[in-house]
């Protein structure tokens, strides 16, 4: 087995990565779990009568901690997951951003909860199909913004667990300050409680932002709104549709159609208060993100107390179009390192800024 430690080293030695001491450190953890995961195997994983008996004979078996790995944004935690994931000796794993995660199983969740009768609950079924599916999950980004998601979590991942899911996962909130100082948020704690007797958690504070510092070619985020961005706009979409013909396209997300009336071959342009001023979530962004490989987006607002719909819902939009690396053209208010500036939530945009910000880079653009 090769050790994610090892790969990290290599990548320092020839110069792909700059030696961080508290990136040394949380390959040093993830090293660990990978040895404690090279030997487990849940209990559930002994099917049939024959395994039944095997495991009344058996000592309980020891789930592995797992690991939440948490920091401020470009300090490579995302980068480390990885190494740690392409390394790990498991069959049954899978790798995924929080967002399509939590999507996928809301679909499912509403497809067994037709099966059962009134009042039955689904969760543990579905927990049992995730857990057969995949018993080590990664998650890129967790993080919990939505009242709904909130009340399926705590009782999804509690099955999870006690089927002997192990988790690892990346983000910018601490265990604690999870989905706090929001409506409904005490009811959320016994779920915390649960996250911290199963995750180790991990703060990863580098040196520096990875991120940052990439070189430019174009102006991508153009600003303020007005007529000779909106022309320079005009010759992007030109360009990159090489002229095709403009028409409108749907897209069917859940059942519906989501419309977006300026399209030309793979290219999409659409109206930011259409984007995030609707009711449209991650389901219709992503299905946005893998239809098109070009998306502009016209008259970004700033966000204030009055339009927090706006900054979440335009806060997933950012996370799948990196995901997907979708190359986004904007016409905007401002910059958007000043497109929301209040404290109460400056922490949780950091992220979206990071992502902005390399996504204006020429080696962004390239790949």
């Amino acid at each position: 087995m090769i050790l994610p430690s090892f790969i990290y080293n290599e990548r320092v030695k020839n110069g792909q990565l700059q030696k961080d001491e508290a990136q040394q450190k949380t390959v040093g953890l993830l090293d660990q779990l990978c040895k404690k995961l090279a030997y487990y195997r849940p209990a559930e994983s002994s099917a049939g009568l024959l395994g039944t008996i095997t495991n009344i004979w058996k000592k309980p078996v020891e789930v592995p901690k797992g690991l939440y790995l948490v920091g401020p944004v470009g300090r490579g935690k995302s980068m480390l997951m990885d190494l740690f994931y392409n390394q790990v000796p498991v069959q049954h794993k899978q790798r995924v951003h929080f967002h399509y995660f939590m999507q996928n199983t809301y679909k499912r969740f509403h497809e067994l909860k037709k099966l059962y009768p009134k009042g039955g609950d689904p969760v543990p079924q579905l927990a049992k199909e995730i857990s057969k599916n995949a018993w080590l999950l990664c998650f890129d980004e967790f993080q919990v913004n939505d009242i709904a998601d909130a009340v399926l979590l705590g009782r999804l991942f509690q099955n999870l667990f006690a089927c002997g899911v192990v988790v690892v996962a990346t983000s910018n909130v601490n265990l604690r300050n999870l989905f706090q100082n929001r409506p409904g948020a005490d009811a959320f704690k016994p779920f915390i409680k649960i996250l911290q007797q199963n995750l180790q958690e991990v703060e990863l504070f580098a040196t520096r932002d990875y991120r940052t510092g990439r070189p430019e070619d174009e102006k991508r985020w153009l600003f303020p709104i007005n007529e000779e961005n909106r022309a320079i706009l005009d010759h992007v979409f030109l360009r990159e549709s090489k002229g095709k013909p403009v028409k409108p396209s749907a897209l069917q997300v859940m059942g519906r159609s989501f419309i977006i009336d300026e399209t030309a071959d793979d290219v999409a342009r659409i109206s930011f208060e259409k984007l995030c001023g609707s009711a449209l979530g991650a389901g219709d962004y992503l299905a946005l993100a893998q239809r098109f490989r070009v998306l502009i987006i016209d008259d970004i607002v700033k966000f204030n107390a009055e339009n927090l719909d706006m900054i979440q819902r335009f806060t997933n939009l950012i996370d799948v179009l990196y995901e997907q690396h979708v190359k986004l053209y904007v016409s905007a208010e401002s910059n958007y390192e000043f497109l929301y500036d209040q404290k109460d939530r400056k922490a949780f945009f950091e992220r979206t800024i990071s992502r902005l910000n390399e996504m204006q880079s020429q080696d962004w653009a390239e790949k």
